[in-house]
């Protein structure tokens, strides 16, 4: 392959290329991005396979409209494979609004497949294509022009190996009656929900402890106000407020420049004092609508202490299911997921529906209710029936 003949760089070589793309029946993608300095991610090129060619898109380019990429991306004749796809899928969501439907990600299908979780790209390459990808151009500026031919060929790496991934995964799914539980994965994948932050939900990322009212309800507020600034501005949300900074100020609640000045987070935090003046107008809102404008999070209803035998059985049996049906088991339970099992058998988890329920929730239920035992034959674990 001549490296400088890849990369597009004006529409209608692109709509050419599309045109051609729409003739099979899938496509790798993959993109390379910014966003160390902003909060939505900055296009720089587009990767995108054939089963005949490959192609770098320069999404930076004066000379070309995405247009026509758009149109293939919406194309329901057309799979649209990516490895991890979220943060590509994000940013064509910001850009079009819509998902790129039909889609399969090559990293859930190998969790699927038995791989482990979140598998990366370079393993599933050496592994299948028995191929070994040069890192070196990992952390290149992709913003920077004239690209490279060593970036040009880094970058074709990431479809072209794709397609022998998809096709040895696609057809492990099929070989091991799968296709389904990967279907299940990417209806959540294609879903536009699933890449639009809501500010009023912004606070949900943080960790805390704290579960007074009060403190929850500065926290909600203060953290939607971020949220809706950073987007505003495009930077990263650190850049408008910490998280410490954010957290500290929800827990004292102060009234006056003074006051947020002094607290021992602002102190190494970029605060001015217009940013001081709008978070005190928050905070004085909160007061004055304490209880009404913002929703009570959901209680804490689970006691460690006194579930932490049954979650700990509870995890024995989801590694000792996952290791026998060589699946990973983020995909059927995370720990929270767990300990809310352990409180509630009809606990909302996806681990009680479809096929992990097949897989781990049917056998965990029995579990909880003594119907079956976990026990050790040498180095192996097996279930036993109590009744």
């Amino acid at each position: 392959m001549t490296i400088h003949m890849s990369i597009i760089t004006g529409t209608e070589e692109l709509a050419e290329f599309c045109t051609r793309a729409a003739n099979f029946q899938y496509i790798t993608v993959d993109t390379e991005f910014i966003r160390e300095k902003t909060y939505w991610p900055h296009l720089c090129l587009v990767q995108i396979g054939t089963p005949g060619e490959a192609k770098v898109i320069d999404a930076l380019s004066h000379s070309i409209n995405l247009s026509p990429l758009f149109q293939l991306f919406a194309n329901q004749d057309v799979l649209k494979v990516f490895h991890a796809a979220r943060q590509d899928i994000e940013i064509f969501v910001h850009l079009t609004g819509e998902v790129p439907h039909p889609i399969f990600d090559t990293q859930i299908a190998a969790m699927v497949c038995g791989y482990g979780d979140a598998v990366g790209y370079e393993r599933l390459v050496s592994d299948i294509a028995k191929v070994s990808i040069d890192k070196s151009m990992r952390f290149t500026d992709w913003a920077k022009r004239p690209l490279t031919n060593k970036q040009i060929e880094y970058a074709l790496g990431d479809v072209t190996h794709l397609r022998e991934v998809y096709a040895y995964l696609s057809r492990k799914l099929e070989d091991n009656g799968r296709t389904e539980w990967l279907s299940e994965e990417m209806s959540i994948l294609s879903n536009t929900e699933t890449y639009v932050v809501m500010p009023k939900d912004a606070w949900k990322r943080l960790k805390i402890r704290n579960r007074k009212p009060a403190f929850i309800e500065n926290l909600q507020a203060i953290a939607e106000w971020r949220e809706k600034t950073a987007q505003k501005l495009d930077v990263p949300r650190n850049r408008v407020l910490k998280d410490d900074s954010l957290i500290e100020i929800a827990m004292h609640g102060p009234r006056s420049i003074d006051e947020i000045f002094g607290l021992r987070a602002i102190k190494r935090d970029r605060i001015n004092s217009e940013k001081g003046r709008a978070i005190l107008q928050i905070l004085d809102a909160v007061r004055q609508h304490a209880g009404k404008q913002y929703p009570k999070p959901p209680q804490e209803n689970i006691v460690k202490t006194r579930l932490g035998p049954s979650i700990d059985l509870l995890k024995v049996l989801l590694k000792y299911k996952c290791d026998t049906h060589k699946v990973a088991q983020k995909l059927i339970a995370s720990s929270r997921d767990i300990e809310k099992l352990a409180s509630n058998d009809h606990a909302d988890i996806p681990a009680l529906a479809g096929w992990r329920f097949d897989v781990y929730g049917k056998d965990a239920l029995r579990l909880k209710r003594g119907e079956i035992a976990l026990t050790a034959a040498g180095t192996q674990l097996r279930i036993i029936e109590t009744e």
